[in-house]
């Protein structure tokens, strides 16, 4: 890229990375029930009206995913297969909608029909009136799709979206950014990133890309850098032990941030995934740095330069690549796989690997961890206000500083050099 508004443009890709893996991803429209051996009365185009007609009336949102499904049945139901042109990488509602469509292949208006029509009835029927809001305990900041709560020494910031799988908006950015600030001065020993519902966090919520500002994309791009610079900074700069419960999936930046945290534990249901590689980005939260650290290095076999064809004549094209750009012999294969190729780590694998500290079954994983985390409470704080006083083993407020300063600000300084990595 040449341009300005290239690089631009590139940044705005980068830092959308984290939603990208869940609200963008194709639903999985082949789940729903396909009544093809039905010989009974199909779905009349009145009842498609009628159910079109009860979405409307919906007062809970259903999330980024069912509105997927229902727009591209609901299409296929009326036009048939997909006859748009693909839309540009950067037109990313667009794209999600003509995927989604396009999922759908040759399936005949008739069954879309039906099918729009009984996803829309298995909604309503499971939906339910909202429950009157309980009033705020001492120390919580109420409602709203994040909660912090303060109690026994521990902030909780909780992702508070389970319709939506805990997705995050822009002004939750903001929010996050607020809690932690304030847990930075408070009473509290821990502060602890968990979600509400099923779902850890599914990164980024589609709608964070549909508001653009008069300067368009490009000032969007400028906006989002800032955003995503500032944010991440506050995790490095934390002067407290930072944990996040991993209650289930986690996609895209709330995975990539874990290797800022000082504990991650998760529960055995959880998965993480970074797909950046199927969408053409590039990490996030220095996951580039903290990943291969955590992972670790995996070793080449030397070969031979000059020897006959057969016995190791010639180094693999990696290998020459990675020696070309000074790592040696030093491959970070699983660190790679993950970032690069998108695969879906199992919370054991994740353990294994070192982005997760301990894996706990599912049905005792909130009372085990949290009464952990209450003992934790008890462990002395930091003694001393200078570097120079020799820090308690126990001194985990020093030693969370410590290794974030050490492990985080090689990837992630502030100043210039922490800025041209989010603009290169």
């Amino acid at each position: 890229m040449t341009t300005m508004a290239q690089v631009i443009c590139g940044l705005a890709r980068r830092w959308c990375f984290g939603a990208l893996g869940s609200p963008l991803q194709v639903p999985c429209l082949q789940a729903l029930p396909l009544h093809l051996g039905r010989t009974a009365t199909r779905a009349s185009q009145r009842d498609l009206e009628n159910a079109v007609h009860q979405v409307k009336l919906w007062k809970k949102d259903p999330g980024n995913e069912v509105k997927l499904k229902l727009y591209a049945l609901y299409k296929q139901a009326t036009e048939g297969p997909c006859n748009l042109p693909k839309p540009g990488m950067m037109d990313l509602v667009n794209k999600a909608k003509w995927d989604a469509w396009s999922a759908l292949g040759s399936l005949p208006k008739e069954t879309a029909r039906e099918n729009y029509v009984d996803l829309v009835s298995s909604l309503s029927a499971a939906s339910e009136p909202p429950s009157p809001a309980k009033p705020a305990a001492d120390g919580e900041q109420a409602g709203g799709d994040l909660v912090v709560t303060s109690e026994n020494h521990i902030t909780t910031i909780t992702f508070n979206r389970p319709a939506k799988k805990n997705a995050i908006t822009t002004k939750m950015y903001q929010d996050i950014m607020l809690a932690l600030q304030a847990a930075s001065k408070d009473d509290s020993v821990l502060t602890v990133l968990t979600g509400n519902g099923e779902y850890y966090c599914s990164g980024n919520d589609l709608t964070n890309f549909t508001d653009i500002p008069p300067g368009g994309p490009e000032e969007k791009a400028r906006t989002n850098a800032i955003l995503l610079r500032e944010f991440v900074d506050c995790f490095i700069d934390f002067p407290k032990p930072l944990v996040a419960v991993v209650n289930g999936p986690a996609v895209g930046i709330s995975v990539t941030l874990l290797g800022l945290f000082d504990l991650v534990y998760a529960s055995d249901r959880a998965t993480f995934h970074t797909p950046f590689g199927p969408l053409g980005l590039s990490p996030e939260g220095c996951s580039s740095y903290t990943f291969p650290k955590m992972m670790g290095p995996s070793k080449l076999s030397r070969t031979k330069v000059g020897s006959r064809a057969g016995e190791g004549g010639c180094q693999s094209q990696a290998t020459v690549s990675l020696q070309g750009r000074g790592l040696g012999q030093l491959v970070f294969l699983k660190a790679a796989e993950m970032l690069i190729f998108g695969r879906k780590l199992t919370a054991q694998e994740a353990c294994a690997q070192g982005l997760v500290t301990e894996v706990f079954p599912d049905s005792t994983f909130q009372k085990e961890v949290w009464t952990r985390l209450r003992a934790y409470t008890k462990l002395p704080p930091n003694h001393s206000g200078h570097h120079g006083a020799v820090p308690s083993p126990r001194n985990f407020n020093f030693y969370a500083q410590l290794l974030r300063d050490v492990c985080s600000r090689a990837a992630c300084p502030r100043a210039p050099h922490h800025g041209a990595c989010i603009e290169s």
